[in-house]
């Protein structure tokens, strides 16, 4: 009872949704001048926006951007009226992140690819907050910056989006899923990790997402309104946020897909596997508790954030 007493006084009701002056801002490279950015309650203005968290991916970011660039220009080539941006989320990176973003800035124009640099470490799930609330996208897609998931299978989360996406208040979420791939990944598992893997994916049944069988992997397309709606509610910043979310999506009744994706092992991960679950498994716990004893609230008006 002590614990719940605790759990409840600690707790911040709501999220912290506030920025640094310099998280408002974005460098054009080509003028060297600092430009504004929109935000996300403004009415869009391009197709697709593609929110890529990075933090120390200076080495892994050009292999993605590259694929995800090419897959675009592609589609842009086709389709002449099809617009993008790609938002790259320095989250407090050491390394020079920001600098390769910028780069790829440069090359191609501030209109396509900006760099958002966070003042510090929010964790992945904070990063992509904040690249969401200064997108321009009718749809957003956050993916991850190692390149593990194949970027061109956004065409089957964008087929499955217009299949779920049928009510007036324009709210749904398409997941890409490694869900096919787990028997396979299960050959090549101690027991111990398999026993981990599997407790996590019960608790995570049991405790907040029903009907999702990868509620973890870092390629998911929103509608702008789902956006708003999920992130202006995430509580969780760090590797358990997809959970939060797709709770949140669950209690508003947003529509939720799941699309088989290609997907690969990329070395470099900031994940330790074991310690990671267990990370999480005690983060889901609590993400129920707050939730059910009301220490953490849910608002329904975002508008006016």
């Amino acid at each position: 009872m002590k614990g719940l007493v605790m759990l409840l006084v600690t707790s911040e009701a709501y999220p912290n949704l506030g920025r640094f002056d310099s998280e408002k801002v974005f460098t054009d490279p080509k003028k060297d001048e600092k430009e504004e950015f929109p935000s996300i309650h403004d009415p869009p203005s391009v197709d697709l926006s593609v929110i890529v968290p990075a933090y120390n991916e200076q080495d892994r970011l050009p292999m993605m951007m590259d694929e995800a660039l090419e897959y675009l220009e592609k589609r842009q080539t086709e389709s002449p009226s099809f617009t993008y941006e790609i938002i790259i989320v320095d989250d407090g990176s050491s390394d020079k992140t920001s600098e390769t973003g910028l780069k790829y800035s440069k090359k191609c124009g501030t209109d396509k690819v900006r760099v958002l640099t966070l003042e510090k470490n929010r964790g992945k799930g904070g990063a992509i907050r904040l690249g969401m609330f200064v997108a321009r996208g009718k749809l957003l897609l956050f993916a991850d910056a190692d390149g593990a998931s194949k970027f061109s299978d956004y065409r089957k989360l964008e087929v499955e989006m217009k299949k779920i996406n049928k009510k007036p208040d324009n709210l749904a979420i398409v997941c890409g899923s490694r869900a096919h791939l787990e028997e396979d990944s299960i050959a090549q598992r101690s027991f111990f990790r398999t026993v981990l893997m599997k407790g996590f994916h019960f608790v995570v049944w049991f405790l907040c997402v029903r009907g999702v069988k990868d509620t973890q992997c870092g390629f998911k397309l929103l509608t702008r309104e789902a956006a708003i709606l999920l992130f202006s509610n995430l509580h969780v910043e760090r590797w358990a946020f997809d959970v939060d979310m797709l709770y949140l999506a669950q209690y508003f009744s947003v529509p939720i897909a799941e699309v088989a994706i290609v997907w690969q092992e990329i070395e470099g991960s900031k994940m330790i596997p074991v310690w990671s679950w267990l990370q999480m498994g005690r983060d889901l716990i609590l993400i129920r508790l707050r939730y059910l004893i009301g220490a953490w609230k849910i608002r329904s008006d975002v508008k006016s954030l």
